[in-house]
């Protein structure tokens, strides 16, 4: 009766959320208050993927879901990202019968890292992602190092794990483990010889803690990694997945030497979230032109990337996670790998949808000096957190950046003049504060 009660008032309090715009934890919340174990009482279906990781959950799970729908297979998955327990009971309650069975194909979890081991006390995936492991949110997650012992419980023996094997730390998951698949990027054009960032995390191996060598990175500290100490032997795995070639100027990269596909959006990020998107895909069963060909016409839904016009402007938003380093720097690496004339904006508002904090020792991780280059012909900071930025900037090699706190002000001054392009680096807690001042294009 507990089940039942459980799962009926789940289903009335989630439809009562739709009717005011909320409601995607608060059931699953009074659910596990009635059945604490409800998640270990239901029936679920026979493949169940996990995405885990800092950074890319959300966007790799949107396209995992869109290639195995397009392959034919029912998919539930939390499309709002409610990616701790209490979301993720709602989504399964939500989905299921009175008897406790979800009637699909594929159950698909985006999963907070810190909360993956509650989340999978009672059921454990087929399937578990993990895109990344590195330093973000401070006042949430701590250390790296600290996130990857709270994985660790969730990974269970008979779970398949799938890695990104350029990282580090997180293909520590691999070791000692069978049923690993490994995804990763060779050499490519746009690689560098060595780490980059303000800070390297890569510098020492996180199994012995000897000093670590790269053949090559991909960005930051991702790529070819290799310890030194020869007792230890941690190094990049081989991959059973690989882009063996990426041209962003070109927007495309190939897979496994012979599968071209288009990029929506030229990021090094998009191209990992792509594989490792790809790689979960076939590991279920999914044919390589079907996910190739989902994958080569796919826009993500989230709104981490989107066009607009401010004036003579044509403006991109790139969505940069507050509190998370590697967000930043990738987005302006993308910035400052364009051709054309451009202004840049950079909004610091609110540092955190959720919690409330002041903490910006996070600004002085982000390596703002990759926009000291001749396109960028201004930087303008503004939000409740410009000074913070302004410190910021005046530590970089940058002279051609100001502050204008208000950001109505500072896109009505941006719209008042010139037609160079337009890029606006900011976080989700801050986005539609700069979007309610533009005309959308997508």
């Amino acid at each position: 009766m507990r089940k039942i009660l459980a799962v009926i008032l789940c289903k009335l309090g989630r439809a009562a959320g739709k009717l005011v715009g909320k409601g995607s934890s608060l059931p699953g919340k009074l659910a596990l208050k009635i059945c604490p174990d409800i998640l270990g009482r239901v029936e679920l279906p026979k493949h169940i993927i996990a995405v885990t990781g800092s950074n890319g959950k959300t966007s790799t799970v949107e396209m995992i879901a869109s290639i195995l729908r397009a392959d034919g297979k029912t998919v539930v998955y939390n499309e709002e990202g409610s990616n701790q327990i209490e979301g993720v009971t709602t989504l399964v309650l939500t989905h299921a019968d009175l008897r406790g069975r979800v009637k699909a194909d594929v159950l698909l979890i985006e999963s907070d890292e810190r909360y993956a081991a509650h989340t999978f006390r009672f059921f454990h995936p087929t399937e578990f992602v993990v895109t990344n492991l590195y330093r973000d949110q401070l006042t949430r997650n701590g250390h790296p190092e600290w996130v990857y012992d709270s994985i660790l419980p969730a990974l269970h023996p008979d779970t398949e794990l799938i890695l990104n094997a350029d990282d580090p730390l997180s293909s520590c998951f691999g070791r000692g483990r069978e049923g690993v698949k490994w995804f990763g990027l060779d050499r490519c054009a746009i690689d560098l010889e060595r780490p980059s960032g303000v800070y390297h995390d890569g510098a020492r191996c996180p199994v012995c803690r000897s000093s670590m060598e790269y053949d090559y990175v991909h960005y930051n500290h991702i790529g070819a990694f290799r310890c030194t100490n020869p007792a230890c032997g941690h190094q990049k795995p081989r991959t059973d997945y690989t882009v063996t070639a990426v041209d962003l100027d070109r927007c495309e990269l190939v897979l496994d030497g012979g599968t071209k596909i288009s990029l929506a959006f030229p990021s090094i990020y998009n191209v990992y979230n792509i594989l490792a998107a790809y790689a979960a895909c076939r590991e279920c069963g999914v044919g390589e032109q079907t996910a190739a060909g989902v994958l080569g016409s796919y826009l993500l839904k989230n709104g981490r990337m989107q066009t607009f016009r401010l004036g003579g402007h044509h403006g991109t938003l790139l969505t940069s996670k507050h509190e998370n380093s590697i967000a930043y720097d990738t987005n302006l690496r993308y910035i400052a790998g364009r051709k054309t004339d451009c202004s840049v904006l950079v909004i610091v508002d609110a540092v955190s949808r959720k919690y409330f904090t002041s903490e910006t020792s996070w600004l002085w991780d982000i390596d703002f000096g990759q926009l000291n280059v001749p396109h960028v012909k201004k930087v303008v900071l503004s939000g409740r957190y410009c000074s913070d930025l302004a410190q910021r900037f005046s530590f970089t090699e940058l002279s051609n950046w100001f502050v204008t706190p208000d950001i109505s002000a500072a896109a009505a001054e941006l719209k008042a003049a010139g037609d160079e392009e337009l890029y606006v680096v900011t976080c989700f807690s801050d986005r539609d504060k700069l979007l309610a001042h533009v005309e959308k294009e997508g």
